[in-house]
Formats: C-alpha cells, structure tokens, sequence
C-alpha cells in the first residue's frame, strides 16, 4: 500500500504509528495512515483486519504524584 521511500512500517510491524498519514479529520479525532491503519487521537488504533488496540498513552503529567 505504502509507496513512500524508504517504505513505511506496515500494519503489523511494533512502530506501526510512525506511517505518514494520508487523510487527517482532527475534528473527528482520527487519521488514516499510508499503511492502513486508523489512529485516533486518544491513541486507539483500527488495524486494517478490523482488530483494534486500545489507548495507550502514559499517565497525563499532572496526574503524577511524586
């Protein structure tokens, strides 16, 4: 799917989130990547086989108690 040089990472692949996007709706909260995925900006994701992963983002900084 990817025709960028050097090619993106694919779907499967651990860095899957650094594929460059290709539609971005940041009023709707998501963009598609050039690999097939769909990030959304809470950090879920749907894989193109319709698996989804869900939000992973670490603590808000605030919200750390030292």
């Amino acid at each position: 799917m990817c025709q960028h040089q050097p090619t993106c990472p694919s779907a499967e692949a651990t860095d899957r989130e650094a594929a460059r996007a290709i539609a971005c709706f940041p009023e709707q909260g998501w963009s598609l990547l050039c690999n097939g995925v769909i990030v959304f900006e809470d950090t879920g994701e749907l894989l193109p086989d319709g698996r989804t992963i869900a939000p992973h983002r670490g603590p808000a900084r605030h919200a750390l108690v030292a």
